[in-house]
């Protein structure tokens, strides 16, 4: 008897099968497989017409729900993957790459309200760059995060004004600046959707300055502060030009993908280009707002200076500036830069920074593989043998570590704990490898140049960082990862090179070679001073190393915890000493994120008893270690977030929040804003409401706080979040500003004498010991200062003046 299917396949008939469960099947199959083209209904009227693959939908198709969805694209293993486009019966159309049923790649979607997105997707939310239309016309062209505005873009206002600037979570969030619909603009740096730190306003008329003597936008970071700690070396004009090419690129893309084209896909992105390159980029405002040409007379030049606090305008300062267009011609045409000296200037010639940086990451990821197990479980043949003979060959783990330390750094090989010894801290205790540039047995090959690379004290380190309870896998991928390092000014007179983690979480600072003798002396004696004391304010570093280039210098660097690495914005950072000759800062060198000095201190923090009497407890426990090292030159870094009164702050716009769906956000409720009366709140600890994560610079416990009844607190900031207070971090107190001595500047209002603000600090520079050097400037400066005054004292004496004057700082209530 012939067998039925053969006989439908000699008739060359599609093959017609209805299921026990109400299925039905026509078309080809393979075996007992649909197979070929076909069309399947399900039971629940669901229907797809197009390929299949061995029982799967494979290759082109359409398929349509019950519920009105339909989608017509390309398929793989049942899924959506490809392009494609599905259209839903509520007004939604999204055309563009799928993976596993979600929007994955370049796609446009349209939204019922009529908004528009199109760009690049991931796992189903906007993520990449791309442009987004309101149905209102409002336009962003810019990148995305997780189906929010993050990082930076360009929004434009349907009404005439434009942002350009960095993004967090659908909020303006870091440096930008906004030009006003009439011509006016400010230049300055926003925290969540509101205007936070300092900045300043070029009313309309006036003539502010070409983009390309402005870097506000180029010193930037991603952490979520806006402040500008990081430097890029592309200029403005070219980074606005990238966005709206990106914009342009990817609608391109989309339409030769879909092979469709639109003849109004571009109008409103067209309209934004045409309007920013009419301006030449500098942003000037329209011809109507100037009084005429410049002449060679020069022209006047009001700006408004400001500072805000959280949307409230706490300060402001007229400028009147007078501009000779003749003289500043001549000055751009013959004036020549003056280069800041720096020790580390000829190490690596014109690319030290990137070579020291890729060098840095490439000796830690290396010391931190499975390489050096032999010496940190106490095998001291293998570790001699490693050390001195280099006749290992190195393992399949190290090369993965460095080629792909991403992957990788799960696997590392676990090393078993073992107490510190007295060796550990000996000359002895080194690890020292030769990198050339073409690799070798032991090293991997590099696009840097040949260098040597040393790791003092490994083990000792080591186990800083668990005591520290710093993850090893955390530390390599944050140092190491894919994101490399950001080189950051030094606010020292050191000529120190200091480079930042891609997290924010490290700073990596070059030494001198006297400190990092320093360093290992007071070795010993750190480990047990941090170990004994949890809440210590010292610095506390994570490793030690050096880099020397075949034939050339060696650079020291130490890598330590970054103490400001906060979700909240510092806006006033100070140095201090306790010593005053000398200790202030120039006017016209203050910046927004300048590192301030003793003198240029005007305010006083009033604290809850216990936690004041907790932080001099430790900070007399510190110094006088300090003391006992014979260390000097030591400060407080001290950190300031500044609270605006609740009551005072603004809405947000709420053209800058965005729901996933595209709709925007509301932030009113009845008309009324939902804010509370009081900008910090103490409440008891609880720690499933906190984060207890340890941090790079924390360590220590909870504090009590005598306002609570001497119980553990957390931090409640109302409309940001709660915060665990310990010593050094997320301290609550009160700013009262210091009258001045003299009458100040006439053109500057302070608007507020009392500030709620957050304190963040730490005692660094500890590396400084009290030497023939020192003792020698001490004498110097005493014939012609006050002995007392300057910073060069014995050890004893600077640990009780630097009390004394932070007694002063932090007064008891």
């Amino acid at each position: 008897m012939v067998d039925s299917l053969s006989l439908w396949k000699s008739l060359g008939r599609p093959l017609e099968k209805l299921f026990p469960n109400g299925d039905a099947y026509r078309g080809d199959i393979l075996e007992v497989l649909p197979h070929g083209k076909g069309n399947y209904t399900w039971s629940d009227g669901t229907v797809y017409e197009g390929d299949w693959e061995k029982g799967k939908m494979t290759g082109r198709g359409r398929i349509v729900w019950p519920s009105g969805y339909i989608y017509e694209g390309d398929f793989a293993g049942s899924y959506l993957h490809g392009y494609g486009t599905l259209t839903t019966p509520y007004g939604v159309t999204y055309s563009g790459a799928w993976r596993m049923n979600v929007p994955h790649g370049v796609g446009r979607k349209k939204y019922p309200n009529a908004d528009m997105y199109e760009g690049i997707w991931k796992e189903g939310l906007r993520e990449g760059s791309g442009k987004y239309v309101w149905n209102s016309g409002d336009t962003y062209i810019g990148t995305w995060k997780e189906g929010k505005m993050y990082g930076r873009g360009v929004m434009r206002w349907v009404n005439g004004d434009l942002f350009y600037g960095y993004w967090l979570d659908g909020f303006r969030h870091g440096n930008g600046f906004f030009m006003f619909a009439d011509g006016g603009c400010y230049l300055g740096s926003w925290t969540r959707g509101l205007k936070d730190g300092s900045g300043t306003l070029y009313p309309a008329g006036s003539k502010y300055p070409s983009l390309k003597k402005l870097s506000i936008l180029d010193e930037h970071d991603f952490n979520g502060k806006g402040e500008p700690a990081r430097a890029s070396n592309a200029n403005l004009e070219e980074s606005m030009d990238l966005e709206l090419r990106t914009g342009y690129s990817f609608i391109e893309k989309v339409d030769r993908t879909s092979h469709r084209a639109s003849s109004d896909k571009d109008q409103i992105l067209c309209q934004l280009a045409r309007e920013l390159s009419s301006q030449d980029l500098s942003l000037k405002p329209p011809s109507n707002s100037f009084d005429g040409e410049l002449d060679d007379q020069g022209t006047s030049n009001v700006v408004f200076e400001r500072v805000y606090t959280q949307g409230v305008l706490i300060r402001e300062r007229i400028r009147q500036e007078v501009e000779s267009k003749q003289n500043s011609k001549h000055q751009s045409k013959f004036a020549v830069p003056k280069l800041k000296s720096n020790p580390c200037i000829n190490i690596f010639g014109g690319s030290r920074s990137h070579y020291l940086m890729l060098n840095l990451q490439l000796g830690i990821r290396q010391a931190k593989s499975s390489r050096w197990k032999a010496y940190q479980t106490g095998d001291d043949y293998a570790y001699k043998r490693m050390t001195f003979r280099f006749s290992l060959k190195i393992s399949t783990v190290s090369v993965m570590l460095f080629i792909l330390p991403s992957y990788t750094v799960g696997k590392i090989t676990p090393v078993p704990d073992r107490q510190v010894r007295s060796a550990d801290f000996d000359k002895h205790a080194r690890i020292k490898m030769f990198f050339p540039r073409e690799g070798s047995k032991l090293t991997p090959p590099h696009y840097s140049v040949d260098f040597y690379w040393k790791d003092y004290c490994p083990m000792v380190f080591r186990n800083l960082r668990e005591m520290f309870k710093l993850d090893a896998a955390d530390y390599m991928m944050s140092i190491c990862g894919d994101d490399g390092l950001t080189e950051i000014s030094s606010p020292g007179k050191s000529g120190s090179i200091f480079y930042l983690s891609h997290d924010d979480r490290f700073v990596i600072k070059t030494l001198r070679k006297s400190e990092g003798k320093v360093l290992l002396k007071m070795l010993p004696s750190y480990y047990k001073h941090v170990q004994k004391h949890e809440n210590t304010l010292i610095t506390k570093f994570f490793g030690l190393h050096s880099i020397t280039l075949k034939g050339g210098r060696k650079v020291r660097f130490v890598v330590m915890g970054n103490m400001f690495y906060t979700e909240l914005r510092i806006h006033k950072r100070y140095d201090l000493k306790g010593s005053s000759q000398g200790r202030f800062t120039p006017k016209e060198n203050i910046k927004e994120n300048t590192t301030l000095k003793d003198l240029d201190l005007c305010y006083e923090f009033h604290m809850d008893r216990s936690l004041r009497d907790s932080l001099f407890e430790q900070i007399l426990l510190d110094c006088t270690f300090l003391e006992s090292q014979e260390i000097i030159d030591y400060s407080l870094l001290l950190g300031l977030h500044f609270r605006a009164p609740e009551h005072l702050k603004p809405p947000l716009d709420p053209q800058s929040t965005m729901s996933d769906n595209g709709e925007r956000k509301s932030t009113v409720d009845g008309g009324e804003l939902l804010v509370p009366p009081t900008s910090l709140l103490l409440v008891t600890h609880e720690p499933n409401s906190v984060s207890t994560a340890p941090g790079p610079h924390i360590r220590g416990s909870t504090l009590k706080a005598y306002s609570a009844g001497d119980r553990e607190v957390d931090l409640l900031l109302p409309g940001t979040g709660r915060l665990r207070v310990q010593l050094g971090v997320n301290m609550p107190a009160q700013a009262n500003r210091k009258l001045p001595q003299n009458e100040g500047d006439p053109m500057e209002v302070e608007l507020f004498e009392v500030y709620d603000v957050v304190l963040y600090l730490g005692i660094i520079d500890i590396l400084q010991n009290y030497n023939l050097r020192k003792k020698l400037e001490h004498s110097c400066k005493s014939m012609y200062y006050d002995p007392m005054s300057i910073s060069a004292v014995e050890p004893k004496l600077y640990a009780r003046r630097f009390i004394t004057f932070l007694e002063k700082v932090f007064p008891e209530t």
